[in-house]
């Protein structure tokens, strides 16, 4: 079962029914326990009267699994039964919630099993530590000769529950650096089967997310954004809804982006946003049409750049290629993209009799709390966040311009703040109205000599930034570089010499967000698709030609070349195949994962692509939840590969032309025939899986394509490039 709690809810139910034994952290970092108040803790493990350990989450759930990832950690080196362990969300509190590797709370960027991993686990270990010490205390036992299992502490003579040593253990002062199991000793940790905590609430329909919440005297808000991005409000007439039934108010907010509706009714405000006409003043929006801003971006590309991303072989590059036997040149673009999650954008504002409660499934409560708060001129501390379940979200729920979080705060603010105000985005708010992966343009050139080796590589990207001008900027932009923009190519695991990489800023009021994977979405595809075609033009296997360039040695390429090893040999890759069928390979690392994939498709008469099958293999470290790692890469590949498919954003004079599913199509069941994936076991620390299962799908499809049809998908979708796929 679930549970949602304020900071203050969690201390008083620490209290209630009984005193359970909270572990955590003091405010110093030094691990400690307490009984009942656990004011100065930042806990995260509890241990109730009636044996119930109560793990405290501070990564949401978004359905990548961190809630059942967490409670492993703690149910392993605490060796409870996994049927007693339960888990509540984290109240926000940024000094003691905050994601490690941030040094704030949020949860993305495949991170938070790499943070925690340690985190828990000592939290898990220090609370079998104290319950050892005192059941040794109160049965004079030795306390080498006591163990726990499934929850149960016994001497061989003496057996009880953690409920009846709670009290005991709180008074024991915790070790600084309690020892963790051997992995040898694992009984949780690696498990195939190990049903996922937050199933069975999803299955019986009392799992809560934050579209759900319906609290008394509740209005509902929508918003009536500028059809161009970048556009301001002038005025609007709201007459035209004055008389429809369940309409409550329509006012604009204060910073001009567009007009709060306020109705009764989810419906009834969508329709009495509708009626009401507005004025726009669009001198500073974006106004051109996706032909346009490909032609700026290939503009770009084909200029010299304007940061030098990796600079070190510039002059050699050029001259190796200039002198090479033969030389690949391509250019590639690559659309807009939205995040369009199930769930789309939702949260709700609720009055207390000191601040406010906010209910949301919280990505990054770390931007959210302090926008909320001053938006609404509150001390911080009166300011509560009820993290609930999230629908998905790909990157969407965590900005750095907390957008939705601002426009519920300002609706919120407009009225008497009397009633809970639930701002709501539909579907189509959220295709034209959001933030996206940003548009690209790569150019490269690639020099080859005559035994195929490549001699040098001139690469040039052309996209958004993601990350300037935004508080993040100091961690991932350097000497002009944001990374994000580079990630993937910059930094590739091959070993490719004389190898060049610029970048150009694109300028655009459209604004862009990390989307899952960020960069690597396009550089992944881009790149693998080139290493391709250079095998292809020199007449080598595609997979033999990657792992030689994967054989300079580095713990990196070890790995590269062993999930690009595993898949190819999973999928067959030197067995015959039937006429009409090819497979294709990628591979990439991303977000300290190493992810390959092969894709098999076939093709019928006219040509039309089906996917017959993926296999794919992953190297994320230790594999903590084996099952969650395989939904988590047949996820990022069905994301990855859907795509590439059939999704983009265009533009019409600045505003987006999609505007829900039926044009924006999402993957589905059948368009592929299946997925497997293989689990490489490791005792590297575990990294993310989340994102990494995206970049090398889309472009193991493409190759797979290229050698079935000869067709090579350089504008995306596929669609745009005469790829059809059977129906």
């Amino acid at each position: 079962m679930t549970f949602e709690t304020s900071r203050r809810g969690f201390l008083r139910g620490a209290t209630a029914a009984g005193a359970a034994l909270v572990i955590g952290l003091r405010p110093d970092g030094a691990l400690a326990a307490r009984l009942g108040d656990a004011a100065t803790l930042n806990p995260f493990v509890k241990i109730s009267p009636d044996g119930a350990v109560t793990v405290i989450i501070k990564h949401f759930e978004m359905g990548q699994g961190t809630t059942t990832g967490l409670a492993t950690l703690v149910a392993e080196e605490l060796d409870a039964s996994w049927e007693q362990v339960k888990f509540e969300y984290a109240p926000a509190d940024n000094e003691r919630y905050a994601n490690l590797l941030f040094g704030a709370q949020g949860t993305g960027g495949s991170t938070a099993m790499a943070n925690s991993f340690m985190q828990y686990r000592k939290a898990g270990a220090a609370a079998r530590t104290v319950l050892i010490q005192a059941a040794a205390e109160a049965w004079g036992s030795d306390p080498a000769a006591i163990t726990i299992t499934d929850g149960m502490i016994s001497d061989g003579s003496n057996e009880t529950g953690f409920g009846d040593m709670v009290t005991a253990a709180a008074a024991i002062p915790l070790p600084e650096d309690p020892p963790v199991k051997d992995p040898a000793d694992f009984r949780l940790i690696g498990r195939e089967t190990l049903q996922r905590k937050d199933t069975p609430d999803k299955i019986n329909g009392t799992a809560t997310f934050a579209m759900d919440i319906q609290l008394p005297d509740m209005v509902t808000a929508v918003i009536l954004r500028a059809p161009k991005f970048g556009g301001k409000l002038t005025s609007f007439d709201a007459t035209g809804a004055e008389d429809m039934r369940g309409f409550v108010d329509a006012k604009a907010l204060p910073d001009g982006s567009g007009v709060a509706v306020y109705a009764s009714s989810t419906w009834a405000a969508f329709q009495a946003r509708d009626a009401i006409s507005a004025e726009w003043d669009f001198s500073e929006a974006e106004t051109r049409s996706t032909p346009e801003i490909n032609e700026a971006l290939l503009g770009l590309v084909r200029a010299d750049p304007e940061y030098v991303a990796r600079a070190e072989a510039d002059t050699a590059a050029q001259e190796a290629i200039a002198a090479a036997d033969q030389v690949i040149e391509a250019e590639f673009l690559l659309p807009a993209l939205a995040h369009a999650p199930m769930e789309p954008l939702t949260c709700t504002i609720e009055p207390t009799e000191t601040g406010v409660r906010v209910h949301d499934g919280c990505q990054f409560p770390a931007i959210a709390h302090p926008t909320i708060a001053g938006v609404l001129e509150l001390d911080p501390a009166v300011v509560e966040i009820r993290t609930l379940y999230a629908g998905g979200s790909f990157g969407r729920r965590a900005n750095p311009a907390a957008d939705y979080h601002m426009q519920a705060a300002m609706a919120f603010a407009l009225t008497d703040r009397s009633a809970p105000v639930k701002l709501v985005w539909s579907r189509e708010d959220d295709l034209k109205g959001g933030f996206y992966r940003p548009m690209a343009a790569h150019r490269a050139r690639i020099g080859l000599a005559s035994d195929g080796t490549i001699v040098g590589w001139d690469h040039r990207i052309a996209t958004k930034s993601i990350f300037k001008g935004t508080t993040m900027a100091e961690w991932v932009v350097h000497d002009g570089v944001d990374h994000a923009s580079v990630e993937g190519i910059a930094d590739t695991v091959y070993a490719l010499p004389n190898l060049t990489v610029g970048l150009s800023d694109f300028q655009t009021q459209v604004p862009v967000l990390w989307w899952r994977s960020v960069g690597h979405s396009h550089t992944a595809y881009v790149m693998e698709s080139l290493i391709d075609m250079a095998a292809e033009a020199v007449g080598q296997d595609p997979v033999a030609y990657r792992l030689s360039l994967l054989e300079g040695g580095t713990p990196d390429q070890a790995r590269l070349a062993g999930v690009i090893r595993r898949a190819s040999e999973e999928a067959g890759w030197s067995e015959p195949l039937p006429m009409g069928w090819s497979r294709g390979v990628a591979a990439h690392k991303s977000f300290e994962t190493f992810v390959a994939h092969v894709v098999e498709v076939s093709t019928d008469a006219d040509g039309a692509v089906r996917i017959e099958r993926v296999v794919s293999a992953v190297d994320c470290g230790v594999p903590v939840n084996p099952d969650v790692i395989r939904a988590q890469i047949e996820g990022g590949t069905g994301f990855g590969i859907g795509a590439v498919m059939r999704n983009q954003i265009t533009f019409s004079d600045g505003e987006v032309d999609q505007w829900n599913f039926p044009d924006y199509e999402p993957l589905r069941m059948g368009d592929i025939g299946r997925i497997d994936v293989h689990v490489i076991p490791s005792t590297e620390a575990p990294t993310g899986v989340g994102e990494p299962g995206v970049p090398s799908a889309g472009p193991a499809l493409a190759n797979a394509i290229a050698a079935a049809t000869g067709l090579r998908a350089k504008t995306l979708p596929m669609a745009e490039n005469g790829v059809t796929f059977a129906a």
